[in-house]
């Protein structure tokens, strides 16, 4: 059942833990920028939450609050940090190692980010073929494994006392899963964690900790987690909010960014060639054939369902989209992406367009955690339930209902976003309609 215009929502009162899977160089980003934001060193740059505004009712209403102000977020100096990870090392430890922030700013924040040490994590290099580590749990199946992170959940909220959690996933990219029947019904999915079956993967047994521990998760990898039918069910039996899946913030992101405004002007497309480099421990492990096959996938589906190639066969009908991913350690987490997208126009006439786009992965990503947990929490303080579409805009591959194709035009995911907080507030939606004003 849908929330209804002007929900109640429940004050952000008290602390809110984060709970992050992987202490990697996306984690250490956000961790690092949130107490460095906290400290007035910096500011928020790239967080909707924190810097965006939402216009309510007309334009010559001049009503634009901020949405940190608009709706009850968590405020920053609430926030609490905490992580699994397969390395031992402390947050100041394994940012030094990433490489993504400068030295001097992690020098400031030593004392802060040095308290925080990864709890043991659930791994299997069946699964991420490229990295190993010590800092691993052991038991006698899957679901004990699940048992011991929801005994770590309530052990981190009682020691930080937590008023509220919210899981995400930051860790690597698994190898490529399809559906499985064990992933059908919470009954076989708990059978097949006991006999330790190969269709249940780490990311899913942490996605099932959250879930049974009553907390919001979000998948920022593209793995096969939490949008199995399991787990959808357990996150609406449990009244937890779930979104996901895979960050997006370089290469996809500038495709829907351009692919919306080519369809605008209905501009046809012969082929789109991406390639990448990028240095960092995602690079390492998707050079793994397996592990970028879960990639390419969420890659790969993003120009189709913007494009419409069955809608506008004449602009779009088999144009060629290759994907390519190359790990270069030189260049650590200073990711490039090139693409070179072959257009046609008017009469047919060939054109090109290319883009260098020499980004940083972690910096893309780091505020995205950070919006994923306020909203997440939003949700759940509200009776969000399930599958919370309205956060699409944070995704290359968003979830969403059963048979429901996915939108991926980031403009109207952006406004999909803010009509439903508009809605959860009782105000009007923006429609951009216009004729109120030429009455």
């Amino acid at each position: 059942m849908p929330v209804k215009k002007g929900a109640k929502m429940a004050p952000a009162k008290g602390r809110l833990g984060i709970m992050l899977v992987g202490l990697g160089a996306v984690s250490t980003t956000f961790i690092a920028g949130v107490e460095a934001i906290k400290e007035g060193m910096a500011e928020p740059i790239g967080s909707l939450t924190q810097m965006g505004t939402i216009r309510l009712g007309k334009r010559t209403d001049n009503r634009v609050p901020a949405i940190k102000d608009f709706v009850p977020l968590a405020d920053l100096k609430d926030l609490v940090f905490g992580a699994w990870d397969i390395f031992p090392d402390s947050a100041y430890e394994a940012a030094m190692h990433a490489g993504v922030l400068e030295k001097d700013l992690l020098a400031k924040l030593r004392s802060t980010l040095q308290k925080i040490k990864p709890m043991k994590a659930v791994f299997d290099q069946t699964y991420v073929k490229r990295l190993t580590g010590t800092n691993v749990k052991s038991g006698k199946n899957k679901f004990d494994l699940a048992q011991q992170i929801i005994d770590d959940i309530k052990s981190f909220k009682k020691k930080n006392k937590c008023d509220r959690l919210v899981m995400i996933w930051a860790a690597s990219t698994e190898v490529f899963m399809k559906p499985h029947a064990v992933h059908k019904t919470l009954n076989s999915f708990e059978q097949a964690m006991r006999e330790n079956h190969k269709a249940i993967a780490p990311s899913m047994i942490y996605a099932y900790a959250a879930l049974k521990a009553g907390i919001p998760f979000a998948n920022g990898a593209p793995n096969l987690t939490v949008d199995i039918p399991a787990m959808m069910h357990l996150a609406t039996q449990n009244g937890v909010a779930i979104c996901g899946k895979d960050f997006k913030t370089g290469q996809t992101l500038m495709k829907t960014i351009l692919a919306p405004g080519l369809k605008s002007r209905m501009l046809g497309l012969h082929g789109w060639y991406s390639t990448n480099i990028l240095g960092n421990r995602d690079g390492e492990v998707l050079d793994d054939p397996d592990s970028f096959k879960t990639k390419e996938e969420s890659k790969l589906s993003v120009l189709e369902y913007i494009l419409q190639p069955e809608v506008y066969p004449k602009l779009y009908k088999n144009f060629s989209h290759v994907v390519r991913i190359n790990y270069y350690p030189p260049r650590g987490d200073n990711k490039e992406g090139w693409d070179n997208i072959d257009i046609f126009g008017w009469l047919g006439y060939p054109m090109q367009i290319k883009i260098d786009f020499l980004c940083r992965d972690s910096i893309l990503a780091a505020p995205i955690v950070l919006d994923l947990a306020l909203f997440l929490d939003l949700a759940q303080r509200t009776g969000m339930k399930g599958v919370q579409e309205w956060l699409s805009f944070y995704f290359k591959s968003p979830m969403t209902a059963p048979d429901l194709y996915p939108e991926h035009d980031i403009f109207i995911q952006l406004m999909k976003l803010k009509n439903t907080l508009r809605h959860l507030r009782g105000e009007d939606l923006i429609t951009h309609l216009g004729l109120e004003y030429y009455d």
